[in-house]
């Protein structure tokens, strides 16, 4: 009897150490938070976002934008990425190539694209004074996360 115990015994601590292990991975949750995928040299650096204001001028809309760096040495194509807010709208990258060490800032309002600068050519406010950036990249696996608003107000993230 003690022979079949031994192997259940073993089972039982091998799934106990692997429990251990996977709960020590999991991330801190709070309110502000910064969840990135470890695979990918691109996330989400800073956001700026916009009270709501009453004059929605192109101007004010291309205020707010959330920034993508590549803090990697190797460039990455980003065409087919996208990054979305927590109400589903979402803006897709067409063909554009982000060097390493490199960012580009993605604005609401419309403008000319540039290495450096993108526009979703929108024409009303996207990012809330609450929100969550996710950008996915073009297989729509979540690479990163930015959360702002809650307890911390109208702060803006970096």
């Amino acid at each position: 009897m003690s022979a079949s115990l031994t192997p259940r015994r073993a089972v039982a601590a091998f799934l106990a150490a692997g429990a251990l292990v996977a709960a020590a991975a999991l991330p801190a949750s709070a309110s502000g938070d910064h969840h990135r995928a470890a695979h990918s040299s691109v996330v989400i650096g800073s956001v700026q976002h916009e009270s709501h204001v009453r004059n929605v001028s192109n101007h004010a809309l291309n205020r707010e934008w959330v920034e993508v760096k590549n803090t990697g040495r190797r460039s990455v194509e980003l065409r087919g990425y996208t990054l979305t807010d927590k109400q589903g709208n979402r803006y897709r990258f067409a063909g554009l190539r982000l060097e390493g060490g490199h960012s580009v800032k993605v604005h609401t309002g419309q403008g000319r694209n540039t290495h450096r600068d993108v526009y979703q050519n929108r024409r009303r406010q996207i990012w809330d004074a609450r929100d969550v950036a996710t950008l996915r990249d073009d297989r729509g696996r979540v690479i990163d996360t930015e959360s702002w608003g809650g307890r911390q107000g109208n702060r803006h993230h970096g």
